[in-house]
């Protein structure tokens, strides 16, 4: 799945409006790599589905 971020880019975490590939979905909260280069948990309210 493919995955919008809409908050605020933070530094290192995430960018707003860049499309992120969610490597699994773990406790309806979304696996992402973000920009640290790192996988990490993030709640899905902060992003919107581009692809299933």
């Amino acid at each position: 799945m493919k995955v919008r971020y809409t908050g605020k880019t933070e530094f290192l975490v995430l960018t707003n409006s860049k499309i992120y590939e969610v490597i699994s979905v773990e406790r309806k909260w979304y696996r992402i790599i973000d920009e640290s280069g790192y996988d990490y948990l993030y709640p899905p309210e902060v992003f919107e589905i581009v692809e299933e």
